[in-house]
This record gives structure tokens, C-alpha cells and sequence, in this order.
């Protein structure tokens, strides 16, 4: 093992995690055949197989889970050590990553512009996950900061709100309640709804707003895309529960209608998440306290909330 590579540990790792060799290539943008190249070639200096594929299904031997934890704890090391040098080359320069839940995907690219235009040199690694994707890699110290609606309740995590994050039901433009006003919740008993899967932030959101009564709601269709869902809405398939961040635009150009319900809009707030133990970089410091002084401001540019459109 004396000749192994860090990039090849790096890469052995992404498909050990994704059990994909097309996944691990998407996830490090490198083509299939150059991840095959790099998994053969430590292979080849372990001694070892290291995966084992049954059709289209890849698992790791008894080799490859042994390596797996080790290579973990190696990439960990590295990371901690460019984590070190970092904080002495200041804000610019720096890397920062970052990690956001999907609704946020619909304005965080315009605060990370913003904030690079105001420090330049800072390089910038943006990824978007669903909650327990965002959770595995706080817990796994992949990220330097986590943008997301609720902290996690189990990590020893700082939890910070920067800015107010609500919520609403929306509608086509031709239903029937459109217009409305004061809608009762009970009327929404009687409506189809297409929502985001159980495991999402959505859902845990529209648990509190719904509390006891969401077993009553006609639950037509769960899906894992927030974009699907507004067109599922939009042709008529039902109602939704949505951040009003991710319909913003569909409101303002009339496609979407956002219902006057009793007790909407839930507002909830945005976090920024680290772990308690990680000592922030000055790029990862000056951005948390970019979101927290500027956060509000520039995302009520993006992303208007205007329930009246």
C-alpha cells in the first residue's frame, strides 16, 4: 500500500459510499472509466478486491470495508491539515464548503456571487442535499457550514437563524379556492396533495403546521423533486405544502397561487449549522457572519414574498 495515492483513496471512497462507479463519477466530475482506473490501480496495490459486483449491483469484500475505514480516517487527516493552513492565508484565498438543503438551492447561488464579489481569491464548494444527506455530512465534518430549517437534534452543533424562511399552500391558477380568503384548514381536507417525501425538511415543516391532523390530509402523491412538484400542481394534480422561497417565481409570473389558509404563512427561519468542536476558517468565519448581517436583506431580493400575487 506504500504506493497508494490520496486521489485514489479519495476515489475508492466515493464509490464505496455511492456503491456506484457512475455515481462516484458524477459526484467527483471524472468520467467512469478514469474512477475504474483509480479503484484497479489501489487494487492493484492492496492486493486485494476491493468491490464485487452481482448485475448492475456493486458491494465492497470483507478487503474493501477494511480499507474503507481506514481510508476514511486518512482523508480525514489531510482534510484537517489543508483545514489548518487555510486559516493562515485569511478570507481571500481560502476555500469555503458549504452545504444546503434543496430549497435553499433557489437563492444560495446568488449569496455565494455576492460574497465572493466582496472577497476576492475565496474558491467556493457548493453542494445541496436532502436533510439526512446534509445531517451525514455534518456528522462526517464534510462541510464547513450547513444551511438548512431544522438543526439537528442529536449532534453538538452551534445553530444560528439568519433569516425568516416561510411556507404556504399553493394552488393553480383556476382552483376553485383561489381567491378565497381566510380558507379554513379543514377545507384542505378535502384537497389532493402532492408533497415532498418523509424524510425531507418539507415534511418535518408541514408536520408542525398541520400537527395532529396531517393523517387526515389526501396525500395523492409524495415526490422527492421540488421542481416536479410545482408542475404537478401546476397541470392540476392537487395542492401543496412548499417554502415560498422555491415558488417565488412561478407566483410573480401567475402560474402558481398562493391560498389565503387560517394560520399561513408558517414562518419558520433559516440556520447556519456547525459543529460545536470545529474551529471555523476566517473564510468560513467571515461568511457566517456575511448570512448573519446581510442574509435577510438579499434574500427577500431574490426570492420576494408576496402572498398577494
Amino acid at each position: 500500500m506504500k504506493h497508494a495515492t490520496l486521489r485514489q483513496l479519495k476515489v475508492f471512497e466515493a464509490v464505496a459510499r455511492l456503491l456506484s462507479f457512475s455515481r462516484a463519477a458524477e459526484a467527483l466530475h471524472l468520467t467512469q472509466p478514469a474512477v475504474s482506473t483509480q479503484v484497479r490501480k489501489l487494487e492493484e496495490h492492496a492486493g486485494n478486491r476491493l468491490f464485487e459486483q452481482f448485475g448492475k449491483k456493486v458491494y465492497l469484500t470483507p478487503a474493501g470495508t477494511e480499507l474503507l475505514q481506514i481510508s476514511r480516517a486518512i482523508i480525514q487527516q489531510f482534510e484537517a491539515a489543508e483545514s489548518a493552513m487555510t486559516q493562515f492565508k485569511g478570507v481571500s484565498g481560502g476555500k469555503l464548503n458549504v452545504g444546503v438543503i434543496s430549497a435553499g438551492d433557489y437563492f444560495f447561488p446568488h449569496l455565494l456571487v455576492e460574497f465572493a464579489s466582496r472577497h476576492q481569491g475565496v474558491a467556493l464548494n457548493f453542494t445541496v442535499h436532502n436533510r439526512a444527506g446534509l445531517l451525514t455530512h455534518i456528522a462526517e465534518n464534510l462541510t464547513d457550514l450547513a444551511i438548512m430549517v431544522r438543526p439537528p437534534t442529536d449532534l453538538d452543533t452551534i445553530n444560528q437563524p439568519f433569516a425568516p424562511h416561510p411556507y404556504v399552500i399553493v394552488a393553480p391558477p383556476g382552483h376553485a379556492l383561489v381567491g378565497q380568503r381566510q380558507i379554513p384548514r379543514t377545507r384542505l381536507m378535502h384537497e389532493p396533495f402532492v408533497v415532498r417525501e418523509k424524510a425531507s425538511d418539507t415534511w418535518h415543516s408541514m408536520e408542525e403546521a398541520f400537527g395532529g391532523a396531517l393523517g387526515e390530509l389526501r396525500i395523492a402523491m409524495e415526490i422527492c423533486s421540488t421542481e416536479t412538484i410545482k408542475q404537478a400542481v401546476i397541470a392540476g394534480m392537487g395542492v401543496s405544502f412548499v417554502s415560498a422561497h422555491t415558488v417565488s417565481r412561478e407566483v410573480r409570473a401567475g402560474s402558481l397561487r398562493v391560498l389565503d389558509v387560517q394560520g399561513f404563512p408558517l414562518m419558520l427561519h433559516w440556520y447556519v449549522v456547525h459543529r460545536r468542536s470545529k474551529r471555523l476558517a476566517p473564510v468560513a468565519q467571515a461568511f457566517k457572519d456575511f448570512l448573519l448581517a446581510d442574509g435577510p436583506a438579499l434574500i427577500s431580493q431574490i426570492v420576494p414574498f408576496d402572498t398577494s400575487a
